[in-house]
């Protein structure tokens, strides 16, 4: 078995709704974003349903000429239903204990689960692009190499990309993303 994933954190957006754009700025990332992709070997892309994430694959889709899959299990993850003034300090400690779980909310566990399977049910052979959100990225990213966790998901950027090399029972996570990539360019 082996696949080529390459997971793209969305551009910069107007906010946390499912239904934030991308902001002006997020806009002509998404441009940079689908050049850096020019001369990568893709056979779909899949996208979580929020606005923002899809602002960020359609440049990429223009470009392969074809269209991206939208997959529920892509959207971000929900921490609590619960507003804290300490977020920060408890997604931390999500990171800490993958199954500490607050109200209205997911594991780091469970989100981790929910996030590879997307993974798991690619056919043998695929060169995948997700496009999703900071802190399943990070998760999925986990799920495949253990060192990844706050610290790594702090330094994310707006757009970020990694690429996740799986070949049997092997597997490689390498950061991708170059910021230079000029429009149009390589």
């Amino acid at each position: 078995m082996e696949k080529t994933i390459y997971v793209v954190r969305h551009c910069s957006a107007e906010g946390q709704d499912p239904n934030a754009d991308l902001t002006a700025e997020g806009v002509m990332q998404a441009e940079k974003l689908a050049s850096f992709f020019k001369d990568v070997e893709v056979d779909r892309i899949v996208t979580s349903p929020f606005v923002r994430a899809r602002m960020t694959a359609e440049p990429i889709a223009d470009l392969k000429g074809f269209y991206y899959e939208e997959d529920s299990r892509l959207a971000e993850r929900t921490l609590s239903s619960h507003n804290f003034d300490d977020w920060l300090l408890k997604l931390e400690d999500s990171f800490l204990d993958v199954h500490l779980k607050y109200e209205g909310g997911e594991s780091t566990h469970e989100a981790m689960e929910r996030v590879r399977k997307v993974v798991d049910e690619l056919p043998d052979g695929s060169k995948a692009v997700l496009v999703t959100h900071g802190n399943l990225m990070s998760l999925l990213l986990r799920s495949y190499d253990e060192r990844i966790g706050f610290e790594e998901w702090q330094a994310l950027t707006n757009p970020d990309v990694y690429r996740v090399h799986v070949r049997d029972a092997k597997t490689s996570v390498e950061r991708v993303w170059k910021d230079d990539v000029e429009i149009g360019g390589a």
